[in-house]
């Protein structure tokens, strides 16, 4: 298929997807930006119908944003979303952690992405473990993501609350929180650089784990009994081997902060289920995948390293799949 339909009515379309991109940026807050949370219209929802008549008519809704979509999922205000890892979809499907009941939602396709949520600490602190923090009430100087829906927030809390703790305890002990927008946030790297953290919390490791090792950042231990929790409630305990990184020497565990999943309700009909796969199919070389975790078509209905999935496919998504050949 030509990357853009032919047509003036797509030519139109694609500009005005362009121009939502733009605005979408534009009305966010800087990520860098001292003092402040993204924030701002930075999502969006695509919606496909027929704009003929005196209102538009909708008949397809797309949308990227936070775990809460899934009510809307559930609902019917849209059919297919992205979240951001797969491990808070598992919550959503099995009614646990964020979610008080289960929820009829299916995956579609799970874009890939290998990443881990990691903690490191500074060994001047002498704290090995989360349990250790609660124990001695050590007044930390934290560096999170300042978005506290933030799904990393969000597992901290859960971790936290195994040790019956919270980071309103943790500041009332004189720990501080360093609160940044991205993973290799400006502030947070300067921070490190001058040696003024003792511990780093956050997924995307690639932008700060290597180098916090280097400067003699250690690891944070995730104990059996925190982790055997953890995946009761829908998370994976996920191995960074020794040797991944140049300055780990040993192995260590992380939480698997992998996948993307595009997910819609169990009701959704069939064959519409089936399209979002095929048309994934047939742009397959238009979507911008991360470098080096794509492996093929097969890959986004398969439970892999880089796409875990803990949810079940919709029928029609793994009608898609077994009708090209692709395991299940």
């Amino acid at each position: 298929m030509e990357p853009l339909p032919q047509g003036a009515n797509f030519l139109r379309a694609k500009t005005l997807w362009e121009i939502g991109l733009h605005l979408a940026a534009a009305q966010s807050a800087p990520p860098d930006e001292p003092g402040t949370a993204q924030r701002g219209n930075r999502d969006m929802c695509i919606v496909i119908g027929s704009g003929t008549g005196a209102q538009f008519q909708p008949r397809f809704r797309l949308a990227n944003g936070t775990a809460s979509l899934v009510h809307a999922i559930v609902r019917g205000d849209i059919e297919v979303a992205f979240v951001n890892p797969s491990a808070i979809l598992t919550q959503a499907y099995r009614g646990t952690g964020m979610f008080a009941s289960p929820q009829p939602v299916r995956v579609l396709a799970t874009v890939p992405t290998w990443d881990r949520c990691v903690g490191v600490v500074h060994p001047r602190t002498g704290i090995r473990t989360l349990a250790e923090v609660g124990e001695r009430r050590y007044p930390l100087r934290l560096s999170i993501r300042a978005n506290a829906s933030h799904a990393s927030r969000v597992l901290l809390d859960q971790m936290l609350a195994v040790y019956g703790f919270t980071l309103t305890d943790l500041q009332s002990w004189g720990g501080t929180l360093e609160l940044c927008n991205t993973p290799g946030d400006a502030r947070r790297l300067a921070l490190l650089r001058a040696g003024e953290l003792d511990l780093i919390f956050d997924e995307g490791i690639r932008n700060f784990f290597e180098e916090s090792l280097a400067l003699g950042m250690q690891p944070l231990v995730f104990e059996d009994a925190m982790l055997q929790h953890l995946e009761a409630i829908g998370w994976r305990r996920a191995p960074i081997l020794a040797g991944r990184y140049a300055h780990l020497s040993s192995d260590c565990v992380g939480i698997d902060f992998g996948g993307w999943p595009l997910y819609t309700r169990a009701e959704l009909p069939e064959e519409d289920a089936y399209n979002v796969c095929a048309a994934l199919a047939a742009r397959v070389d238009e979507i911008p995948w991360l470098p080096g975790e794509f492996t093929g078509l097969g890959q986004l209905g398969q439970d892999t390293d880089a796409t875990p999935r803990d949810v079940p496919l919709h029928a029609g998504a793994a009608r898609w799949y077994r009708e090209h050949d692709f395991a299940v």
